[in-house]
C-alpha cells in the first residue's frame, strides 16, 4: 500500500469538513429576524431579548436609526419631547413623551440626549445606540438585504434572506421594520425637472430670491417652505387636497403648528400661496429667457419653469418641454390663471412609500387598500396578509390606522410592537397575554387608574383597547389590545370569554363632523351629555359575547366597534384625568353595575355590619371584604390616632341633622355614597 494514500485520505476528509463548515456558516438560523434596527425593529428586539428568544436585528448601514441621519432634511423633529409634566408617574409621563422606547430601565428615556420640546434630529441616533448598548440587543451592521423569499418545509413555513455577500439567514417568524424610506414619485409631463426632498439643498442662501413651487402639503413640505420664507421671493405650494391641520383632524400625521408659518404669510398676503390641481394632470416646462445686460455687456440666457395643464400642452410625446410657445400655457387662455408666473426651481415633497422590491412573490405582502397603496397590507394584528409568518412593525404597518390614530409615528408603534410581541408569545410559546387579575369590587379603581394614566391606549385611541373579562364576583384585565382583532381575542390572546360578557374600554373623539375646535362650544363638562364630547374621552363597550369579524365589518360609519349591549361616554375632562367624584366616577360606577349585575359602592364597616344583619346577601363589596375580615382591624389606639389627628368630627361639625357636613351637598344630590369616589392603591 503507498504510504502516501492515508495522507491523501486526510487531507480529503478535512476539505470535506471545511467546505460542510463553510457552507454551514453561510447560512445563519434564527427563530426570529428583525429586519431593521430603526426604533421600531429596536423595540420588538427588546421585547424578544427580555423573552429570552433566539433573534438577530439585521440593519444595513453602521449604526441604528440611519434615517434620522438624513431626515428630516431640516434637522428638527416634530415629536413632542416634553420633559415636566408636574407628575412622578412614569407611565403617565410617557403620554407627552414621543420619542422614548418602552424598557424596564426607568431612565432609558430619550430626554437623556436632548431637552428640547422639539429635539433635534441628530440626537436620536444617539438615542438609539444607548439603547442598544444599555439593553445588550443582538444587532448585525452592515447587512444589506436584497432578497426575501419563503419556503414551505415538513417543520413550517419558514423565511430566507440573502444579504449583498449571499449570505442567507433563514427564520420561523420575520419582523419586518424597515420603515419608509423610498421617495413617492408622480410621474408627470416634465417631472424629470422636479427636485427631489431627498436631495435638496438645505441651506436658505440657495433661494436666495428665487420663487419656488413645493408639489405636496405635507410636513415635509412644510419644512421646507419653513426654511426658504425668509429668503425666496415667493413660495407656492400645490397638491391635490387643502391643508390638513393636526389641531383640526387629532391626526399628528398632518400639518404641525411648528411649521405653519406659511399660513400666515399666504392669509395675510405677503406673496405665498396655497392651490389645489391633481398633480397627474399638470405638466412643468422649460422656456429659455433673455436675462438682463451684465456689467460686461452680454446677456446670459435664463431657464425658467412653467406650470401647465396637459390639457393645453399638444403632441406631448414629440415637444420638448423647453420648446413651448405661449399657447402651451394656461395663462395664453385665462390670464388670471394663479400660477402664470414663471418658477426658478420646482421641488416635489410628497413623503415616502414602503420598499416592496426586495421581496419575491413567494414572500411579498400584499399593497394596502389605503394611503394609495404605499404601505403594505396588514391584519389586525399586524401580519402581512397572505404571509403567515411575516409580521410588520412601524412606520409600515400604518395602512391599520392610517389617518386615524398614531401607529405610523414612535408614539404610537411602540405599543403596537408590544401588541405583536404578545401575539408571538400567545402563538408561538403558549403564553397567553398578560392580565390582571381583580375581585369584581376592584373593578371601579382599576378603570379610573388605567383611563387616568395609562399611556398605551392614551397614544393608540381607538386602535389599542383594555378589555375586561367578566367571571361573576371575578374579573380579569387585559391591557391593550388590538380592537380590530376583537373577534379573534381567544386565539390571539390565549384568554376564553365566560358568558357573563366583556368590556372593552377604548380611548376616542367625538365623531361631529364640521367642530369648531377653537370656538366657544368645543367642549362639553355636563356628564348627562358626554356621548356628546369633542375632545378624547373614554367609551366603555358591554358585550355579552365576542362581535364576529361580520359585526365588524358592518359596524356604523367612523365607529370604532360594532354596536354593543350597552355603551357608556365618560365626559370629557380639560385635565384628561376623569376623577371627578360626580362627573366621571358616579355615572362610571353605574354602568358597571349594570353589566355585572351587582352592587359595586363601598362601605364602612359600620354598614356592612348592619347589611348581614338585615339583608339575606349583602354587598359585594361587604362579602369580599367586612365578611372575610379584610380591613383595619378596630382598637382603642386607632381611634386615639384618629382624634388627634383632627380626624374626628366635632360636636360642632356634625351638627344635630344627623347629615355629613363635610359631605358636599351637591354629591347628595347626585346620589353619591361617602365612599363613591375611593380608589384603591394598587
Amino acid at each position: 500500500m503507498d504510504s502516501s494514500l492515508p495522507c491523501f485520505l486526510l487531507f480529503i476528509l478535512i476539505g470535506c469538513l471545511k467546505c460542510s463548515s463553510e457552507n454551514e456558516n453561510n447560512t445563519r438560523h434564527h427563530d426570529y429576524c428583525v429586519l431593521g434596527a430603526g426604533p421600531a425593529g429596536l423595540q420588538m428586539g427588546y421585547f424578544l431579548s427580555k423573552a429570552k428568544r433566539d433573534y438577530v436585528i439585521l440593519e444595513r448601514n453602521s449604526g441604528p436609526g440611519s434615517f434620522f441621519n438624513k431626515y428630516p432634511r431640516h434637522r428638527k423633529l416634530i415629536s413632542i419631547n416634553k420633559i415636566h409634566t408636574g407628575r412622578q408617574n412614569p407611565e403617565f409621563n410617557l403620554r407627552h413623551d414621543w420619542n422614548s422606547l418602552l424598557s424596564d430601565k426607568p431612565d432609558l428615556l430619550f430626554k437623556r440626549v436632548s431637552n428640547e420640546f422639539y429635539p433635534p434630529a441628530d440626537a436620536y441616533p444617539l438615542y438609539l445606540s444607548m439603547f442598544v448598548e444599555e439593553l445588550g440587543l443582538k444587532v448585525r451592521y452592515g447587512v444589506d438585504i436584497g432578497r426575501i423569499r419563503a419556503v414551505q418545509s415538513d417543520t413550517g413555513r419558514r423565511y430566507i434572506l440573502t444579504d449583498q455577500h449571499t449570505s442567507d439567514y433563514t427564520c420561523s417568524v420575520l419582523l419586518v421594520a424597515t420603515g419608509l424610506w423610498v421617495p413617492q414619485k408622480i410621474e408627470f409631463v416634465g417631472s424629470d425637472l422636479v427636485e427631489g426632498y431627498e436631495s435638496i439643498s438645505t441651506n436658505p442662501e440657495d433661494y436666495k430670491n428665487q420663487a419656488i413651487l413645493i408639489l405636496g402639503k405635507g410636513n415635509s413640505a412644510f419644512e421646507t417652505a419653513q426654511s426658504i420664507l425668509e429668503k425666496a421671493s415667493h413660495v407656492h405650494m400645490l397638491s391635490p387636497s387643502p391643508v390638513r391641520l393636526a389641531w383640526q383632524t387629532h391626526y399628528v400625521g398632518d400639518l404641525r403648528a411648528v411649521n405653519n408659518d406659511l399660513l400666515d404669510t399666504y392669509q395675510l398676503k405677503s406673496l405665498d400661496g396655497l392651490v389645489e390641481a391633481r398633480l397627474e394632470k399638470i405638466v412643468i416646462v422649460q422656456r429659455k429667457e433673455q436675462a438682463k445686460k451684465r456689467s460686461d455687456g452680454k446677456k446670459k440666457e435664463k431657464k425658467k419653469l412653467y406650470l401647465s395643464l396637459n390639457k393645453y400642452i399638444q403632441n406631448q410625446e414629440e415637444k420638448n418641454s423647453s420648446e413651448v410657445t405661449g399657447e402651451d400655457l394656461p395663462s395664453f387662455y385665462s390670464d388670471n390663471f394663479s400660477m402664470r408666473k414663471p418658477y426658478d426651481r420646482v421641488i416635489r415633497c410628497l413623503g415616502f412609500k414602503f420598499n416592496f422590491s426586495v421581496f419575491d412573490s413567494s414572500a411579498c405582502p400584499p399593497h394596502s387598500d389605503n394611503a394609495k397603496g404605499r404601505l403594505p397590507g396588514v391584519t389586525a394584528w399586524y401580519e402581512g396578509t397572505g404571509t403567515p409568518g411575516l409580521f410588520v412593525l412601524g412606520t409600515a404597518a400604518h395602512s391599520r390606522d392610517y389617518r386615524t390614530s398614531a401607529g405610523g409615528f414612535i408614539h404610537g408603534f411602540r405599543y403596537t410592537a408590544r401588541a405583536v410581541h404578545r401575539v408571538l408569545e400567545q402563538r408561538y410559546h403558549n403564553n397567553r397575554w398578560p392580565s390582571t387579575k381583580l375581585l369584581t369590587t376592584q373593578l371601579l379603581s382599576w378603570v379610573l387608574k388605567r383611563i387616568g394614566e395609562a399611556s398605551g391606549p392614551y397614544q393608540m385611541f381607538e386602535v389599542l383597547a383594555d378589555v375586561i373579562l367578566l367571571r361573576g364576583s371575578q374579573c380579569e384585565y387585559v391591557e391593550e389590545f388590538p380592537i380590530q382583532a376583537l373577534p379573534q381575542f381567544s386565539s390571539l390572546s390565549g384568554h376564553e370569554i365566560s358568558n357573563h360578557g366583556l368590556i372593552v374600554v377604548v380611548l376616542q373623539y367625538g365623531k361631529k363632523k364640521n367642530v369648531d375646535y377653537l370656538g366657544r362650544n368645543r367642549a362639553h363638562s355636563d356628564w348627562s351629555k358626554a356621548n356628546e364630547s369633542n375632545f378624547l374621552h373614554p367609551v366603555l363597550y358591554y358585550y355579552d359575547k365576542l362581535p364576529t369579524e361580520e359585526e365588524m365589518k358592518l359596524r356604523p360609519k367612523g365607529w370604532a366597534l360594532p354596536r354593543p349591549k350597552a355603551i357608556h361616554h365618560i365626559v370629557e375632562d380639560f385635565l384628561t384625568e376623569w376623577d371627578g367624584p360626580v362627573s366621571h366616577i358616579q355615572p362610571l360606577r353605574r354602568f358597571l353595575e349594570h353589566c355585572v349585575k351587582t352592587d359595586l359602592r363601598n362601605f364602612y364597616a359600620e354598614s356592612c355590619f348592619r347589611f348581614s344583619l338585615t339583608y339575606r346577601k349583602p354587598p359585594l363589596f361587604c362579602q369580599q371584604g367586612y365578611l372575610k375580615q379584610q380591613g383595619v382591624v378596630d382598637s382603642s389606639q386607632l381611634w386615639q390616632h384618629f382624634d388627634d389627628a383632627g380626624l374626628m368630627p366635632s360636636e360642632h361639625d356634625s351638627g344635630t341633622s344627623g347629615e355629613d357636613s363635610a359631605f358636599p351637598n351637591y354629591l347628595a344630590q347626585a346620589g353619591a355614597s361617602v365612599s363613591s369616589g375611593l380608589k384603591l392603591d394598587f
